[in-house]
């Protein structure tokens, strides 16, 4: 595996160190050993599999507050998806900035969400299906959530969501919301 970290602290993105013949090619995908060398989050507890029908869904933002708070590893295994992480973490450098990827099924990319950030995406095709490994498990009462369009973070996004959940079409502005 390739490790590129990025702006965000504990973000990386994940390539494939690809071994390539006559029937295509074999990678690993995640190792507890090399995220472990590297100091990177190796436990895991949950893969979620999150599939959508139409191209310009939104889905998050989402994150959970302490002691709850969870690394995410994404990865996009059918379609594509403009993801984003925003740093939630007040004592980051880095706090309220964000980053933007696309993931799709031909990049083979994966990315590394820190706990204390916050993950949504929008995806860029009909039939998208995203898979997250998570170290924590889901817990309703710590969930927390920021809108898409939260005037605090000026997120670009590629297009106007065609579809979304009400509850993240509702979240609070992030200023005003209980962390």
């Amino acid at each position: 595996m390739l490790f590129t970290p990025t702006k965000i602290n504990g973000a990386s993105v994940i390539e494939l160190e690809k071994h390539v013949d006559d029937r295509g090619f074999f990678a690993r995908g995640w190792c507890w050993s090399e995220f472990g060398d590297r100091g990177l989050p190796n436990r895991l507890v949950q893969m979620n599999i999150s599939f959508n029908r139409f191209k310009h869904t939104l889905r998050g933002f989402h994150y959970q507050v302490a002691p709850y708070q969870e690394d995410k590893m994404l990865r996009c295994v059918r379609g594509a998806v403009y993801d984003v992480l925003v740093d939630l973490r007040p004592g980051s450098a880095t706090y309220r900035s964000h980053i933007a990827i696309e993931l799709s099924a031909s990049n083979y990319r994966s990315l590394l969400v820190p706990k204390g950030c916050a993950n949504a995406f929008l995806t860029l095709a009909d039939e998208t299906e995203v898979t997250y490994l998570v170290s924590e498990f889901y817990t309703p009462a710590a969930e927390r959530g920021i809108r898409w369009n939260d005037p605090a973070f000026s997120i670009g996004w590629p297009a106007e969501p065609a579809v979304i959940s009400d509850k993240d079409r509702s979240w609070p502005d992030y200023d005003v919301a209980d962390r």
